[in-house]
């Protein structure tokens, strides 16, 4: 595989990785991801920068359960990356779907959006530089987070 290809597998991995830490509950995981990056909400949402804020971030808003997890699964799907190896920038656009189940909440889709996100080559490595979250389609997100989100036009 080339270095075009490398790179968009590690950028991959990336975008997986968060998934896998917000379901398993590993907000210090979500925010050193973001070590160098920061999460913005879509228009004019809050920008949150570097590992601990976005740690904070997750741990204020996500409800976890008593196995530790907020009972979720994040799929990330419809991934386009596109590369600038020479400058060591990419950006990349995706799909989420969160499902959720409880004992008391049959398993359902609870949100569905977009991200739009840019990296950069740091020391060789690919790390988040800007995620830009955008809710397309809203359910019942009580029993995911802590605080409740304006409802989507």
């Amino acid at each position: 595989m080339g270095e075009a290809g490398d790179s968009q597998q590690r950028i991959e991995q990336l975008l997986y990785a968060y998934a896998e830490c917000i379901d398993a509950g590993d907000f210090a995981g979500v925010g050193a991801l973001f070590a160098e990056g920061e999460i913005r909400a879509a228009g004019d949402g809050p920008q949150i920068r570097g590992a601990e804020a976005v740690q904070q971030l997750y741990a204020a808003t996500v409800r976890l359960y008593g196995d530790g997890t907020p009972r979720t699964k994040h799929v990330t799907s419809n991934v386009i990356v596109q590369i600038d190896e020479v400058v060591g920038t990419a950006t990349a656009r995706s799909y989420f779907t969160v499902l959720q189940q409880l004992e008391d909440f049959p398993l359902q889709v609870i949100v569905a959006g977009r991200y739009h996100d840019t990296f950069a080559r740091i020391d060789g490595v690919w790390r988040f530089g800007v995620r830009r979250m955008y809710l397309d389609l809203q359910g019942d997100l009580g029993r995911h987070l802590l605080v409740a989100l304006p409802r989507s036009a």
